[in-house]
């Protein structure tokens, strides 16, 4: 399985939300880990866009990745 790396920050809130109960955390977490999801999946696009085995594959992770990213379609290739 593979291991995923927070900030100590958000280590920080998770710990105090789940082990101390202090709910003021919940906010703080949900973005950590929305941002946290949101890169990961952007290396996934990208990572399949290189490794892909055909190049129709290749072209959707690319299209993916750049929408995932916010590149406008005008500046796409």
């Amino acid at each position: 399985m593979k291991q995923v790396q927070i900030s100590e920050e958000l280590f920080q809130a998770l710990v105090k939300y789940h082990l101390v109960g202090m709910e003021d955390y919940r906010e703080e977490i949900e973005k950590g880990l929305e941002s946290k999801l949101e890169s990961m999946t952007r290396r996934q696009f990208y990572s399949t866009y290189k490794t892909a085995a055909t190049e129709g594959e290749r072209e959707e992770a690319r299209q993916k990745y750049l929408d995932k990213v916010g590149m406008h379609r005008d500046f796409q290739r």
